[in-house]
């Protein structure tokens, strides 16, 4: 290992030790100082290439173990605050995740929320619309899946395939029964209204919209779709339209580029993860989720001065008991 490379690896385990030192409302302070810069906010004059897919930092496998514990760190603060927001039952989040194909949407998922409590969260994956669906408004199948109070409910892919996807193969749309009359040049001008409209509906009815764009590089997506193929376990995340729309990389980066710009607001913001280290895009995700969080000012239902008699009463009764 190389004397620079040591020194990295050293300074970042001294803030390893650091954050295990911090008090709870500390460390939440750092995740909100380290996500905000990738939070867009107002989309107004935003710019894909602005943003960078690569770490800021990358300690390779050497330092997998600290970024780990890292990680397990935001984890941890994570599960605490679920607790309060499924415990006052007041509040719900929406996680939207978006992505290119191999971009690390499912392990985020995974990994970011291992920590949990599986009663309050729910996760929903979009795919292909069915009959069904599209018998419906676009905005339907998902609507149907919002999160309950005190419960955090996570999108992978989610309505904005309708502004992506959709955007891009412009056939699908003339296959989803519109009248023609509809299908005009402001159709997505119009919907992206539509999601504004809607993402504010739920603010204004205690569902805080966090949205994951996970930036990954198309040369990091080649590197990572030759490993599912050269790897026999990965081979069943792997299929020929992932290829096939890989040649469509540049439509699709205009098409995230345009939604985020015109969907990213300060109350239901975009956050433009770096996701070519996928560890560090993992930290900046519980970062952001905890952000949010801590904006609801979380706490335990209170309990009244009869209900407290009452349990003190059980509690005589029950040490009165005899076995």
């Amino acid at each position: 290992m190389s004397k620079s490379k040591e020194k990295k690896l050293e300074e970042f385990e001294e803030k390893v030790i650091d954050l295990n030192s911090l008090s709870k409302k500390e460390l939440i302070q750092k995740a909100k100082k380290f996500s905000k810069q990738y939070c867009v906010g107002d989309g107004k004059g935003f710019k894909l290439k602005d943003y960078e897919t690569k770490a800021s930092f990358d300690l390779g496998d050497e330092g997998k173990p600290l970024v780990k514990q890292t990680l397990e760190i935001g984890v941890e603060a994570l599960a605490t605050m679920q607790d309060v927001l499924y415990a006052q039952d007041k509040w719900s989040l929406l996680l939207v995740f978006q992505a290119m194909d191999a971009a690390g949407k499912d392990g985020a998922i995974k990994h970011v929320m291992s920590g949990v409590n599986p009663q309050g969260c729910q996760v929903f994956s979009f795919k292909a619309p069915s009959s069904e669906d599209l018998d419906h408004d676009f905005l339907w199948r998902c609507q149907k899946h919002l999160p309950e109070r005190g419960r955090i409910g996570i999108f992978n892919r989610s309505y904005y395939e309708e502004v992506l996807v959709v955007r891009v193969h412009e056939q699908i749309l003339k296959n989803q029964k519109l009248p023609e009359e509809l299908i005009t040049k402001k159709i997505w001008e119009e919907r992206f209204e539509d999601i504004r409209n809607f993402e504010k509906y739920l603010n204004r009815n205690g569902t805080i919209v966090v949205k994951f764009f996970l930036n990954v590089s198309k040369k990091e997506q080649k590197e990572r779709f030759i490993e599912r193929v050269d790897n026999p376990d990965k081979n069943w995340k792997f299929s020929a339209s992932d290829a096939k729309e890989r040649g469509y990389w540049n439509d699709y980066m205009h098409a995230y580029e345009e939604l985020i710009k015109n969907t990213s607001t300060k109350k239901s913001p975009w956050y433009v993860i770096p996701a070519d280290n996928k560890s560090y895009a993992r930290i900046a995700i519980a970062s952001a989720i905890i952000t949010a969080l801590d904006e609801l000012d979380l706490e335990y239902p209170t309990v009244s001065d009869e209900k407290r008699a009452e349990l003190q009463s059980i509690k005589k009764e029950l040490l009165d008991e005899k076995d």
